[in-house]
């Protein structure tokens, strides 16, 4: 690049050099002048159909194209001084532009460098990011797992003990409506004086609510066979009173069995 600089600063062109220039652009400045004249002495030919002169204007058009395209190029002068200096203008002018192409592409590849750097750094920051929520969400996903065991097994026991405290008051409220509307058979024994019943047999009868409770346990504890056999511990009015009432069901073919009706 410096030695094409260099060789720019040459002398000028020789006398003859210049005077063979100096004619060829009064030829041209001539031939332009005579092309104006005719041009301007050329009176518009204005037909009455302007459809018909565009297309005559098109075709004319063409035709001075396909003239151009058929002529073959010819170089401007034929002293090779003209064509070695005119080929160092236009190799400077080029290398003009190839400068400033290079510079243009050089100042991208550094602005794509910047540019792919700052994005390895998002991309790296990004890495770190995910790593680091992979983690915390495996962390506490172990810790749900845990957690989640534990809670259930506690809910459960919970549950349970609530259950519990809910059955100890339902038996307890029961017993305190049975004990204050249903008599006990102990209470009796005058009738069974009447009726020459031996005391001792009124001492071995179970309560209402024990018989209620017999009846909830054996349905809880075997629901494939619900049914409680009915004996001498059984008071007779109480076994009516349950059947009467829609609270127990005798079994269908044993009328010594009953069972707790299904309210589900």
């Amino acid at each position: 690049m410096d030695e094409i600089h260099a060789d720019h600063a040459e002398p000028e062109l020789s006398e003859g050099a210049r005077e063979e220039l100096m004619d060829m652009c009064e030829q041209q400045f001539a031939l332009l002048e005579k092309l104006q004249n005719e041009i301007i002495l050329c009176e518009p030919d204005f037909s009455e159909n302007p459809q018909e002169q565009s297309v005559n204007w098109l075709l004319a058009t063409q035709a001075e194209l396909e003239q151009w395209q058929t002529m073959e190029p010819r170089l401007l002068a034929q002293n090779s001084e003209v064509l070695l200096k005119a080929g160092k203008e236009e190799m400077l002018k080029l290398c003009s532009e190839l400068e400033l192409v290079l510079a243009c592409a050089e100042a991208k590849r550094d602005k794509l460098k910047e540019t792919k750097k700052l994005e390895q750094k998002w991309l790296e920051e990004k890495r770190q990011v995910i790593n680091a929520v992979t983690d915390h969400a495996k962390l506490i996903q172990e810790n749900n797992e845990t957690l989640s065991e534990h809670s259930v097994l506690q809910d459960t026991k919970d549950k349970i003990q609530k259950m519990k405290v809910y059955q100890e008051r339902l038996m307890e409220s029961m017993g305190e409506i049975l004990e204050k509307h249903v008599p006990p058979p102990r209470d009796d024994l005058s009738a069974n004086k009447k009726k020459n019943i031996p005391e001792e047999s009124n001492e071995n009868l179970i309560t209402l609510s024990e018989i209620l409770e017999l009846l909830m346990n054996k349905f809880l504890n075997t629901p494939h066979d619900p049914y409680v056999t009915i004996d001498s511990t059984f008071w007779p009015p109480y076994i009516e009173i349950l059947l009467r009432h829609g609270i127990a069901v005798r079994h269908h073919e044993n009328n010594f069995k009953i069972r707790l009706e299904n309210f589900f």
